[in-house]
């Protein structure tokens, strides 16, 4: 006779912020407020890209941007000075947002007048994946000098994303980056992703994704 059971666990230990998330985007639902959750390795040109999205879609809609960051308040305070509200959560070591930490900054933040709230979160390709924000969308950015092979090295974060932008195409003649092969890739890990390729530097192909942007907040708040 054996001397013990052995019992399946099979909840979620994510279960509690699954939940939380849930929470969140009925309130954003019923506020009329869009949030994406954007998320990047460091250096890929997280800010950049929210500035050029600011400049082209600001005169449309309201727009305010949580940026999340271990320390440091420069992401925010360039935020700033495109003229949408901005603030900085830190969080304290962790390389990640959930939920609970972002209904924190919403709270802070306050969004019953603005249609669009930009999460930036924590520069990671690992953690931020594996938590639901409660956002209405999941945004990510790959830029090319970090080479074509990384939905093969972190294919959770291309997974859960509804959009991959692969920035800085302007530096292609520089680094060899195969643009099939990562469309491939992704395409693999995640049929349904929307890909776009831009140069946040330059404005090229920004507005295509602005544009898609625009149509996922218009669903969303109508």
């Amino acid at each position: 006779m054996d001397e013990f059971k052995v019992i399946e666990i099979k909840k979620s230990v994510f279960e509690n912020n699954d939940r939380e998330a849930d929470r969140v985007r009925a309130r954003l639902k019923k506020e009329h407020t869009f949030l994406l959750n954007l998320m990047s390795s460091p250096g890929s040109g997280k800010t950049t890209t929210l500035k050029a999205t600011i400049s082209r879609l600001k005169d449309e809609m309201k727009i305010g941007v949580m940026e999340a960051d271990i320390d440091s308040s420069v992401d925010a305070k360039a935020i700033a000075d495109t003229g949408v509200k901005s603030i900085q959560l830190h969080t304290g070591g962790m390389c990640h947002l959930d939920a609970g930490m972002t209904e924190q900054g919403i709270n802070e933040f306050g969004t019953d007048d603005l249609d669009l709230v930009v999460l930036e979160n924590v520069g990671n390709l690992v953690c931020p994946a594996e938590f639901d924000t409660g956002a209405v969308k999941n945004a990510m950015i790959l830029s090319v000098p970090e080479g074509d092979d990384k939905p093969l090295k972190y294919p959770l974060m291309f997974s859960i994303c509804d959009a991959v932008i692969i920035n800085k195409i302007d530096t292609k003649s520089v680094f060899d980056f195969d643009d099939d092969a990562v469309v491939e890739r992704i395409k693999k890990l995640n049929p349904k992703a929307e890909i776009f390729f831009i140069s946040a530097k330059t404005g090229e192909g920004v507005d295509a994704w602005c544009d898609w942007l625009k149509q996922q907040v218009n669903a969303w708040c109508k």
